[in-house]
Formats: C-alpha cells, sequence, structure tokens
C-alpha cells in the first residue's frame, strides 16, 4: 500500500483542502497520515478537528510515497520554521512527490525548492481585492524564484501545487498519480 503524510498547521488548516486532497489520495489507495507543529489536535479553520499522529520534527522524508502540505490561514507560518524548511528540502533531495496547496507553496519557496520551477500559489486579489504587497503569495514565490503558474494546479517535476480549496480534489488525485 501506498502511503502519504499531509502536514497541517496547528490551529488553522483549511478544512477543504484537507478533506478534499485526503479523499482523493483514500479513493486511490493510499494511507494517509496527518502531521502538525506537533503531536495531537489541530483545529481547522472552519471548525474540524484532526489528530496529528506525528510531530513535524519526526516525520522521515523518505518514508512515504506522498508529503503534502496543507494550506490555511497559519501555514504561511511554516514558510519561517526551520523544522518545515528541512522537512521540505530533505524531501527535494530524495526525488520523490512534494506538493503544497493554497499558500502552502510560500513553504517550498521558502525552502528555495522552487528556484526556476513552475508552481501556483493562491491569488488573495482573486477572492479579496487588494493584496499589500508583504502579504501576496505570489510575489513571495516569485521573489524566491518560482516561476508562477496561474493554473489550478501545477505540476513540475515530482513538485505539484495547487491554487486553493477548489483545487484540493484535483491536487490529490496529481499527488497519487505522480506517486
Amino acid at each position: 500500500m501506498k502511503t502519504a503524510i499531509l502536514v497541517i498547521a496547528q490551529n488553522g488548516y483549511q478544512d477543504v483542502e484537507l478533506a478534499g486532497t485526503q479523499n482523493a489520495l483514500l479513493a486511490a489507495g493510499f494511507e494517509v497520515t496527518i502531521a502538525s507543529k506537533e503531536e495531537g489536535t489541530c483545529a481547522g479553520k472552519f471548525g474540524g478537528t484532526e489528530e496529528a499522529l506525528l510531530a513535524m520534527r519526526d516525520v522521515d522524508p523518505l518514508a512515504y510515497d506522498v508529503l503534502a502540505f496543507i494550506g490555511g490561514p497559519s501555514a504561511r507560518a511554516l514558510a519561517d520554521d526551520a523544522e518545515a524548511i528541512i522537512l521540505v528540502q530533505s524531501r527535494v533531495d530524495s526525488g520523490k512527490v512534494l506538493g503544497a496547496i493554497c499558500v502552502a507553496p510560500t513553504i517550498l519557496a521558502a525552502a528555495g525548492v522552487l528556484k526556476g520551477r513552475h508552481a501556483t500559489v493562491w491569488d488573495p486579489s482573486a477572492s479579496s481585492g487588494q493584496v499589500p504587497k508583504s502579504d501576496d503569495p505570489i510575489r513571495f514565490i516569485e521573489e524566491r524564484g518560482a516561476i508562477y503558474s496561474s493554473d489550478s494546479v501545477t505540476v513540475d517535476g515530482m513538485i505539484i501545487t495547487a491554487n486553493g480549496p477548489d483545487a484540493a480534489e484535483e491536487f490529490g488525485q496529481r499527488l497519487a498519480e505522480k506517486a
């Protein structure tokens, strides 16, 4: 059986993105494990809860067929998290599937793994109007060398990115196909 680990924020993960990605992976026959900054209960943006069975520091980046970061309002903070950066860099070095959805591609960009690669990310201006430059995820990934794609899901080698909740199921399907 193939395995996937989905990394979510402890508080403020995006419930719809987690459910869509997880459901697609389960439908493809994957065993799915949830990880977060710490083990324990995680609270979603829309009131859902999930149990993180692993803390990020305990995740073996080579032990899973798929490793993906789920977005949400608190996911952006993981772009400043040393454990998340190490996990991303180790994963890319392994040549295995790595994914990120919504604002989570900023984590990959912060780790330096999107340089020269096509990637998508949540576009806040599409839903909420003008965004301060300092909060713009598109600008964030571009400043770190990514080639921004406006597609809902973008595959570049073994890295798969998606732009938000509406793309979650397709994101999960693409992760499964690539593994």
